[in-house]
């Protein structure tokens, strides 16, 4: 998700490598002030069509994630940053499409230990039977790697950076997370889930988090590889508002907001092919 300009909020989907990255979907954030009877008259000067209506913008990702699976593309992995990672809607959407992912977290998400498990209490006779439930009080995730301590952590290497490689400590837990609407099975078990935090040297604590679904034998490397990957959409966003003019659209059109981003996009998958197409030897 980005901010685009002039008050105007894109959520988009990209594609990422290890070498490149680039936007394949964009869809403008309608607020929710732009849905009531007041606003027919804005929205007719926009030309904005009857059925586009305010959505959550972890709405507006699945959305785009379904559009682009119905034409052969989907995520291997998906990341995405802290606002859609605490989003517990957005991850159960995920689940449910069977989509792996690497989600940015904030430290104060709640979850079990590892080795937690449910209780089902005795039935009295009476009414439903009471369903299974964790007697232990969920933990911040902060609390969790503060626990487990900086020295249960390993120093990764994820990547060559441009001068050298990039490379920090981190700490890997299991764990069960907990928070609003939690998923578990049908004996009462929430699903074990990936806990990175990093924790550079002289930090009294942790400064990011992530959590993610993948298999419990990914290679560390892998996964803070996949965690950290976010930073060419970081890259990708800079490159289209300095040097493509993505915040420098200053209509208030529905569609020409569109046709704006869509070639601006379209710039943007040029410059990047050109990048990375071997160089053409000149003649001598």
């Amino acid at each position: 998700m980005g901010k685009v300009g002039n008050c105007q909020i894109g959520v988009s989907v990209h594609a990422l490598s290890d070498t490149a990255s680039c936007p394949l979907s964009w869809r403008l954030f309608l607020p929710e002030s732009w849905d009531g009877p007041e606003a027919a008259a804005r929205r007719a000067a926009c030309r904005i069509p009857a059925d586009a209506r305010h959505r959550p913008k972890w709405q507006l990702a699945l959305e785009m994630l379904d559009e682009l699976a119905s034409t052969g593309l989907r995520p291997a992995v998906l990341v995405a940053d802290a606002a859609y990672g605490a989003n517990a809607d957005f991850r159960h959407g995920l689940e449910d499409r069977r989509l792996a992912y690497v989600l940015q977290a904030k430290g104060e998400m709640t979850a079990h230990r590892e080795d937690a498990e449910p209780y089902r209490p005795p039935y009295g006779g009476l009414g439903p039977r009471p369903l299974p439930r964790y007697r232990t009080r969920p933990l911040p995730l902060r609390e969790h790697v503060l626990a487990a301590g900086r020295r249960a952590g390993r120093s990764v290497t994820w990547r060559k950076g441009s001068k050298a490689a990039m490379s920090a400590h981190f700490v890997l837990l299991r764990v069960r997370l907990a928070g609003r609407r939690p998923k578990p099975a049908d004996d009462g078990t929430i699903p074990l889930t990936w806990l990175i935090a990093q924790w550079p040297e002289g930090e009294a604590e942790p400064v990011k988090y992530w959590i993610s679904n993948l298999p419990a034998d990914i290679p560390a490397k892998d996964l803070v590889r996949l965690a950290k990957s976010r930073w060419r959409i970081e890259h990708d966003y800079r490159e289209l508002k300095t040097r493509l003019g993505l915040d420098h659209f200053e209509g208030r059109s529905w569609i020409g907001w569109h046709r704006h981003v869509t070639l601006v996009s379209a710039a943007h998958l040029f410059l990047t092919e050109q990048r990375t197409l071997p160089k053409v030897l000149s003649r001598a």
